[in-house]
């Protein structure tokens, strides 16, 4: 019998490890010291011109293998499962990313209200396990698309909300999982990509790897 391996998050996201723990999975949390700009311009470079799906695929592969090449030189690297996540919103044909200033985040709540955008969220998988342990080296990941209708709310309330200080730390400054939640009226796809990581995405992912994901469950 195959070894259970041990689940890695490369993301310091609080809400993508509350959603692996809510689904019976409680990963170890390696957050990558990835140059997010320096990616995506070197991918630019390479690729041309990014899709928002293509650019959070190429984000989350970054932090992914940044992780997964600081943990083969660890001491114990065996049976390690490295998984790296990015989001973003596409909104009226730009990307949003965080909000600089809480200035920024009420212009964007602003433009967004009433309106929809699209929630791209990338998943990487990165299989470390030695053969024995059922390794693969497996290296991949896909991407997850929901689109999110925004409520047609007043200033004051988007006022109220950006005072709160969550819309400054996620991306598309919204969350559908916390203080947000009220302010999302439909969505239309998958809520766990809206929050950061898709569980049934990376359910698939991991199946490619040989992994059923009922063996990653916490006793």
């Amino acid at each position: 019998m195959a070894r259970v391996p041990r689940l890695v998050l490369a993301s310091q996201s609080p809400a993508r490890l509350t959603t692996l723990k809510s689904a019976g999975v409680t990963p170890e949390v390696v957050v990558s010291g990835v140059d997010e700009d320096k990616v995506l311009a070197d991918a630019t470079q390479r690729f041309g011109e990014l899709d928002p799906a293509d650019a959070v695929l190429v984000l989350a592969q970054a932090k992914a293998e940044e992780v997964a090449s600081r943990l083969e030189e660890s001491p114990d690297p065996a049976d390690v499962i490295v998984v790296g996540c990015d989001s973003m919103l596409e909104f009226d044909g730009a990307v949003v990313g965080k909000p600089a200033d809480a200035a920024a985040a009420r212009d964007r709540w602003r433009a967004m209200r009433g309106g929809k955008g699209v929630l791209h969220s990338g998943h990487w998988v990165v299989d470390l396990r030695e053969d024995d342990a059922g390794g693969t080296g497996g290296t991949l990941g896909s991407t997850s698309s929901t689109t999110v209708w925004f409520a047609d709310i007043d200033d004051d309330e988007i006022d109220a909300y950006v005072a709160t200080g969550e819309p400054l730390h996620v991306a598309g400054a919204f969350t559908i999982d916390g203080l947000g939640g009220p302010y999302v009226e439909r969505i239309e796809g998958d809520h766990h990509g809206v929050v950061g990581i898709s569980l049934p995405l990376l359910r698939e992912l991991l199946a490619e790897l040989g992994i059923q994901w009922r063996t990653l469950r916490t006793p």
